[in-house]
């Protein structure tokens, strides 16, 4: 059947977006919410979620998981729909009615906001042929919950910030922990890199440079150990794991965003102040977004979000106020009204 048309349809689940659906339910209309991934928080969960955030407003320091928590929170309070692991592939556009495509669904809109963070993005995958079976049975290229490698063997590919960190992570609670990289030049954060470092030291990790990946072994079901390759004797020696981390990036994509007739530079959307694209009815918060002075910042996403929202609203209903006055007043949560 037909979905029904909302007023205002964000794309991107990631901490814009998020704030973008709650503050569409503020101001008191309809908004849906699609993303590509398949769990709320964007970069966030997928990339850091065990990592604090410093520069959040309000929180002395906060866990990127536990911020995407109260998001998540805060977003549903009004019953707004959330689509997850949708990913985006056209928006038609008749009568000044929007539909965006997905590739399962049509979800029609009278305005549009782009908070799609890096565009859509997916873990680059192990290029060696023997991982791909074990891929969510041993390789696990998400981490959602550390605890699921509680006493278990790791191994962790990579030599980014997301290789480092979750070799940090995973010290108290694996019962070993290898880091594995082809090179002994690391692409994450210096503190990260000296406090792994020092672990190894100690006994508690193994970090193996000039090693690559070169074939997954497992029992039916289980995987069991690795060989690893010496890049520069060509050597190979095994090991034994449980589990495999590959940290090797992520691609991201405009996809079919980029056909939407927006100013792109570098693979960002050109806005004004007001948040707008030059397309009538499409608008882009959040680090998709460039302009003078464009500071990426969870922060700049929450006011490009509300910039956004309270332009779209404005412009489906002309008798609403751009500005929406202070929550404190809203009847919308029960306080007196302006």
């Amino acid at each position: 059947m037909p979905q029904e048309i909302k007023d205002i349809i964000i794309i991107g689940g990631g901490p814009t977006g998020l704030f973008a659906l709650f503050y569409a339910g503020m101001r008191g209309v309809s908004a849906r919410l699609v993303d590509a991934l398949p769990e709320p928080g964007g970069q966030l969960a997928a990339l850091y979620p065990e990592k604090y955030i410093f520069d959040v407003g309000g929180f002395p320091k906060i866990l990127a998981k536990d911020l995407v928590k109260g998001l998540l929170e805060q977003a549903s309070q009004f019953g707004q729909p959330l689509h997850f692991a949708e990913r985006v592939v056209g928006l038609e556009e008749d009568g000044g009615l929007f539909t965006l495509v997905t590739e399962r669904e049509r979800y029609p809109g009278r305005a549009v906001v782009i908070a799609g963070g890096i565009g859509a993005f997916s873990p680059r995958r192990l290029p060696q042929p023997a991982a791909a079976p074990w891929y969510g049975r041993g390789v696990y290229d998400r981490v959602l919950d550390p605890e699921q490698f509680r006493g278990q063997r790791v191994l962790i590919v990579g030599g980014g910030d997301s290789a480092f960190d979750w070799t940090h992570q995973l010290l108290d609670r694996a019962s070993a922990v290898t880091l594995v990289h082809r090179s002994d030049r690391f692409r994450a954060h210096a503190a990260t890199v000296s406090a792994v470092s020092a672990a190894a030291a100690a006994g508690r990790a193994k970090v193996l440079t000039f090693h690559e990946l070169a074939d997954v072994r497992g029992n039916g079901d289980h995987l069991t150990g690795v060989t690893l390759r010496d890049t520069k004797s060509k050597s190979t020696h095994d090991i034994e794991v449980d589990a495999i981390l590959p940290m090797l990036g992520f691609v991201s994509d405009l996809g079919s965003i980029a056909e939407w007739g927006l100013t792109l530079q570098k693979d960002e959307i050109v806005v004004d102040i007001l948040m707008e694209t030059g397309r009538h009815g499409i608008y882009a918060a959040g680090d998709i977004t460039t302009y003078p002075g464009k500071l990426k910042l969870i922060a700049t996403g929450f006011s490009e979000a509300a910039t956004a929202v309270n332009q779209a609203v404005h412009r489906i209903y002309p008798e609403k106020k751009v500005a929406p006055g202070h929550s404190s007043n809203m009847a919308i949560f029960g306080q007196k009204d302006d």
